[in-house]
């Protein structure tokens, strides 16, 4: 607001085009803006933040004007805390969002499958027991990375929390949000597909649908990735916890890694190698991925999982 009491608005003529196809133009718009000395990409960002738009690929405006004028209104973003739509409050459900862990399955290509025998078997255990008792202990080797698993900062950087380290409150209960980007011609998730949703505190899980792939070669070969600056805003904007649906939160082309490298620096756990995102609501569910408290270890499987509405 100015000396004289009005407010400043930036008027704009803006051309929209879609990840999923299809585009948008309009012309004049206009938008409250806090102050006189705003950018292009700063007007972009309001604007598709405050029309609500989803699945942005670019966002190019053209006969930019601050104005400054008495206030009129301008069309809010639709809540994204809002009711989740179908799912009502007594309507209760648990998704699950995780892999199974299987002998000798591939999560990552290059790295071992998990093996899994028995340390002891049942028919082993009977010596120990009385007659008609008997158990299995089991046992696991398998790399950290297998399956659905959290990575935590310890994963990057070695003075980062590890997962002894990391507070429950970090990894569970957490209010979610889903990001959906399916039908994009485009490997890369940027930012302009998460400009529209409120992420501050939340678990971000990021919907490509490439979950669909699990267990086939096509899995590790042209998965989609979180962008250097999509990592970057989440960061900025506060989010709690980001995961994904594919292999990889950064694209494996790219050794400096800098989606791990920004999210992890600001102490945000990732989730990756999620399934099961088609089944929830875009918000409106509380998400848990919690592994075992492991000091020394950055890494490890976690069975995450959503639930929906309340009783």
């Amino acid at each position: 607001m100015n000396e004289n009491g009005e407010r400043w608005r930036v008027r704009f003529d803006a051309e929209v085009t879609f990840s999923n196809g299809g585009g948008l133009q309009t012309q004049g718009f206009r938008l409250d803006v806090s102050g006189p000395d705003i950018g292009d990409r700063e007007v972009a960002d309001l604007f598709v933040r405050q029309l609500g738009l989803l699945m942005v690929d670019d966002v190019r405006i053209t006969g930019r004007e601050t104005i400054s004028e008495p206030h009129k209104g301008t069309r809010n973003a639709a809540d994204s805390r809002a009711a989740p739509g179908p799912y009502g409050a007594a309507d209760r459900s648990v998704i699950e969002l995780s892999h199974t862990v299987r002998h000798g399955m591939i999560t990552y290509p290059g790295l071992p499958g998990p093996e899994i025998s028995d340390h002891i078997s049942r028919e082993a255990s009977r010596n120990s027991y009385a007659p008609g008792t008997e158990f299995v202990f089991g046992r696991i080797s398998m790399v950290s990375n297998t399956g659905t698993y959290l990575d935590s900062p310890f994963h990057r950087f070695p003075d980062g929390p590890d997962l002894a380290g990391l507070p429950l409150g970090k990894l569970t209960d957490l209010d979610g949000v889903v990001v959906r980007v399916l039908g994009s011609e485009r490997r890369s998730v940027e930012r302009e597909l998460l400009l529209p949703h409120d992420v501050a505190g939340r678990a971000v899980l990021i919907h490509t649908g490439w979950s669909r792939h699990w267990g086939t070669e096509q899995y590790a070969n042209g998965y989609p990735y979180l962008t250097a600056d999509a990592a970057e805003w989440l960061v900025e904007q506060g989010a709690a916890l980001v995961g994904i649906d594919s292999l990889n939160i950064d694209d494996a082309d790219d050794g400096t890694r800098p989606t791990h490298t920004a999210l992890l620096a600001a102490g945000i756990p990732i989730v990756e190698h999620l399934r099961g995102l088609e089944h929830l609501p875009p918000n409106g569910f509380r998400f848990h991925a919690a592994p075992p408290a492991i000091e020394g270890m950055g890494t490890f499987p976690v069975r995450a999982y959503a639930v929906v509405g309340s009783s």
